[in-house]
């Protein structure tokens, strides 16, 4: 498993009885996790959060807030990302993801040269921070919004925003069918797709129908000294295994390198056991 243990700013205090308390920066959060099925620890967290996620029987949830801001912000080594309540659970960032954006930063530093890189279904721009932080020139590519004003946001806060980035707002699929046409070229692609979503004109995407399809058509984007590719996956009916084989037959078929998949996952304070929180898998050139 690649375990994200680089944060101050973060860290789950404890989980159990499907549910997790974290500490976000100065502030303790208890979100639902299906993965964390034993039971908890008797701890202080549990008892004063400054906020709790309740999901409702009949889908979806909402956020009883105690004491805390309509926004705030924590810091991942240079990256700084601001964050808030949202719906469905989620505060505009997914921690355990920095075990690949120190992937993605260290790889980048270790070429010593120019870099290109797609960043797909780029959601607040973790990836895009570190990859910028790093010294590539990035394309950030979401279907929403919102969620790119937001990455732009993060952008600012880390001192990036006068580095090389494209902010695209667009399906995914259609931008990359339009790339090909215009014969552009990328050195690292990285893709973070939902278990399910939709465009922004209502296209829909099932990872399990669409990815295996959709991967082959972005390989198409690989320069001929290609670095890396990353993909990652939170769906439970996909194993780390099967996103390393379709890099396999897509670009480990047109260029040499190294393929590995994992799960990713965070420590836990107060067991010391590490709650998975889905996986991930990466092409390595060379």
């Amino acid at each position: 498993m690649w375990i994200a243990n680089g944060w101050s700013d973060y860290a789950v205090l404890d989980c159990g009885g499907g549910e997790k308390a974290e500490k976000w920066g100065a502030y303790t959060l208890i979100r639902p996790d299906p993965q964390a099925i034993w039971a908890r620890q008797a701890l202080a967290a549990w008892a004063k959060p400054n906020a709790v996620y309740h999901r409702s029987k009949s889908g979806g949830g909402q956020w009883e807030i105690h004491h805390l801001p309509a926004q705030w912000k924590i810091q991942y080594k240079q990256l700084v990302f601001n964050l808030k309540p949202m719906a469905f659970k989620h505060t505009g960032v997914f921690p355990e993801q920095a075990v690949n954006w120190d992937f993605i930063m260290n790889t980048i530093h270790a070429a010593g040269r120019p870099v290109n890189v797609l960043n797909l279904f780029a959601y607040t721009g973790g990836a895009t921070l570190a990859a910028a932080a790093a010294g590539a020139s990035v394309c950030h590519v979401d279907a929403s919004k919102g969620m790119t004003n937001w990455a732009r946001e993060n952008a600012a806060a880390s001192g990036l925003a006068d580095k090389p980035i494209r902010w695209i707002v667009d399906d995914c699929r259609k931008f990359v069918q339009r790339e090909l046409r215009r014969g552009r070229k990328y050195d690292a692609i990285i893709l973070d797709p939902p278990s399910y979503g939709r465009g922004p004109s209502g296209e829909t995407w099932k990872i399990e129908d669409d990815i295996a399809d959709f991967l082959t058509l972005t390989m198409q984007l690989l320069s001929d000294t290609p670095l890396f590719v990353l993909i990652s996956s939170y769906s439970a009916g996909l194993a780390p295994s099967v996103m390393a084989y379709l890099l396999g037959i897509t670009a480990g078929k047109q260029h040499k390198g190294h393929i590995e998949a994992q799960e990713i996952g965070l420590p836990v304070q107060s067991t010391g056991l590490v709650l998975p929180c889905g996986s991930s898998a990466r092409f390595t050139a060379g």
